[in-house]
């Protein structure tokens, strides 16, 4: 079973007074690239985190955001209060000296240096072990929700995969009349510029023949369908896939590039027309797979 990298997870808890969230969304990239964001006071976590992150989504642009509500009176700051007094005093007497009124005098003292001043606590382990806890159900969350839409996606391949192969079966009626065709035209040809009297029948027959098994498709057709039940075997196994499914994919375009330029028969070439239709929809939505 194939995984989107499409996904989203999000999962709450609780320590204390804290309600505690995290979320994780991802989209389609060649690489990992993770994007990070917590709390400052978590920042020396952060590597542990992320190596966590990374074990589970291997690849795409991963957002994951960690943030908290406080539900009590968790105070994170405190005011020099005896600072704050000498400042009022030394701005009132300024206001008196050039007559400006003292309405805002408190909120410049709040902006002054060293009056508010943050705290910066320890991380608290027990707190940290359930941020950790939060983050695996969130992950949880996530890649069940990959699962679900790589099921989507798996459904739509082998969609495209299965009309290639109804298209490939319609160009086998094409085949004989098309060389037929092939026969006949190149000996009017010959009949038309060529005196039958000097024509060496055997040598011409052995160069129809080498002409027509230049045109024979029944390697590219075996090949075709030989990559198709490659791509259906992939999807269905267990490791992450999507590299593997791209490169089939380009084999596969190889042979019907192929098939297109020995067809020489219009009913064949609109055949081919249309599997590298569906090829173009397989290559797109192969990009969404990990």
């Amino acid at each position: 079973m194939i995984l989107s990298m499409t996904g989203f997870g999000k999962a709450t808890g609780a320590y204390g007074s804290k309600k505690i969230n995290v979320e994780v969304r991802s989209l389609n990239s060649k690489q990992l690239d993770l994007n990070l964001r917590m709390p400052s006071k978590y920042k020396e976590k952060e590597m542990e985190l992320k190596s966590r992150i990374a074990a589970v989504v291997e690849r795409g642009k991963v957002d994951v955001a960690v943030y908290y509500e406080d539900m009590g009176e968790e105070k994170l700051h405190s005011i020099n209060h005896q600072l704050a007094a000498a400042y009022y005093a030394d701005l009132k007497q300024l206001c008196s000296e050039l007559e400006i009124p003292e309405g805002e005098i408190l909120g410049h003292i709040l902006r002054l240096p060293d009056v508010v001043t943050t705290e910066k606590k320890e991380v608290d382990e027990n707190e940290w072990k359930t941020i950790l806890s939060i983050a695996d159900e969130a992950l949880k969350n996530f890649k069940s929700f990959r699962l679900a839409e790589g099921s989507k996606l798996q459904e739509e391949l082998n969609k495209r995969v299965a009309i290639i192969l109804e298209q490939l079966v319609l160009v086998e009626p094409f085949e004989k009349e098309r060389m037929e065709t092939v026969k006949t035209k190149l000996r009017k040809t010959l009949e038309e510029n060529v005196n039958p009297e000097i024509v060496d029948k055997n040598r011409f027959e052995q160069e129809l023949i080498y002409y027509l098994e230049r045109l024979d498709v029944s390697e590219e057709k075996m090949r075709l369908h030989t990559h198709c039940t490659y791509f259906t075997e992939t999807m269905n196994a267990d490791d992450q896939s999507g590299r593997k499914l791209g490169f089939i994919a380009q084999e596969m375009g190889r042979e019907i590039n192929t098939l297109g330029s020995k067809s020489n028969h219009a009913s064949m070439q609109k055949i081919v027309v249309l599997m590298k239709d569906e090829l173009e929809k397989i290559k797109e939505q192969v990009l969404n797979v990990l």
